[in-house]
């Protein structure tokens, strides 16, 4: 989708969705990835769950977020489609070791445990981290950062949204964009 690619990544909470409307909204091209390329399937194989084991991610978290893929095929059609100079796939995905290696470079939204507790408190009902069962389940991997890329440039997410934003744009070597931010460039 982009001359350059990067994935924003994090736990549930970190602020993945806010960052990606952001950058929409400033202009840039983005993918949420939990909205556009998610499935639940098979973490080695890649195959659809079946209808029983379906079900069982509807009722086990954990088992649920361990077969939270995204569809290869969509993620290197579009780093391969090169219309966008930059493109930003926002999300989480527990085969992106299938694809880390066609992006730029990944980020990975930090905060510390309390913001991320206040923020899944203030969830609605229907979203993922609002239940107790899943608050549990983000808890721990915030703990042990078990399903987050290795080597990845971490971000601070506690800043404020346009701050956090300034810094992933300036780590792309956004900076025009960033100091238009400020004031000292015209876009």
């Amino acid at each position: 989708m982009g001359i350059r690619n990067f994935l924003i990544e994090g736990v549930s909470g970190t602020g993945k969705t806010s960052i990606a409307t952001g950058l929409q909204q400033r202009g840039y091209h983005v993918i949420h990835g939990d909205r556009e390329l998610a499935y639940q399937g098979d973490p080695e194989t890649g195959e659809p769950l079946d209808g029983s084991a379906l079900k069982r991610s509807v009722l086990d978290v954990a088992f649920g977020h361990k077969h939270h893929l995204w569809d290869i095929d969509k993620v290197k059609s579009l780093v391969a489609d090169q219309s966008h100079p930059i493109s930003f796939f926002c999300g989480g995905s527990r085969n992106f070791h299938h694809f880390i290696d066609l992006l730029d470079e990944v980020f990975v939204l930090d905060v510390d445990l309390d913001t991320l507790k206040r923020r899944l408190a203030g969830r609605p009902e229907d979203e993922f981290g609002a239940r107790p069962a899943e608050q549990e389940v983000i808890m721990r991997l915030h703990a042990t950062n078990e399903d987050i890329p290795r080597n990845a440039t971490a971000i601070d997410a506690t800043a404020p949204l346009a701050s956090v934003i300034d810094d992933i744009l300036s780590k792309c070597g956004e900076t025009r964009t960033v100091m238009a931010a400020f004031g000292s460039v015209r876009p």
